[in-house]
């Protein structure tokens, strides 16, 4: 990580983080400053009494100081409103899509 002038980092900037932190895979990093995240999760069919697989795509505010591809696994926080979409930002890359064979 480098140091940044982006307002909106939790770290260099002022940005203050609340509410809930997930862990996904990266979709699409196309977007300047953003990313889509995907989060895998599971939820119960209680009249079939099984689980079933769900996904969320969260768009993410991108820190210039974390540098992020698809295919990587990064650690997402809720954060307040940035953009009409936004509401999250990404705080950490767990593993980069290289790694993970």
């Amino acid at each position: 990580m480098t140091q940044c002038n982006d307002d909106k980092c939790q770290t260099h900037g002022t940005l203050s983080l609340r509410g809930s932190t997930f862990s996904g895979i990266v979709i699409s990093a196309k977007e300047k400053k953003s990313a889509v995240v995907a989060i895998d999760y599971t939820r119960k069919v209680r009249k079939y009494e099984r689980l079933e697989k769900r996904r969320s795509k969260i768009h993410c505010h991108v820190p210039s100081c974390i540098t992020v591809k698809e295919g990587d696994t990064v650690e997402v926080s809720e954060c307040r409103k940035l953009s009409k979409t936004k509401a999250h930002v990404i705080t950490k890359v767990i593993s980069n899509a290289s790694n993970t064979g």
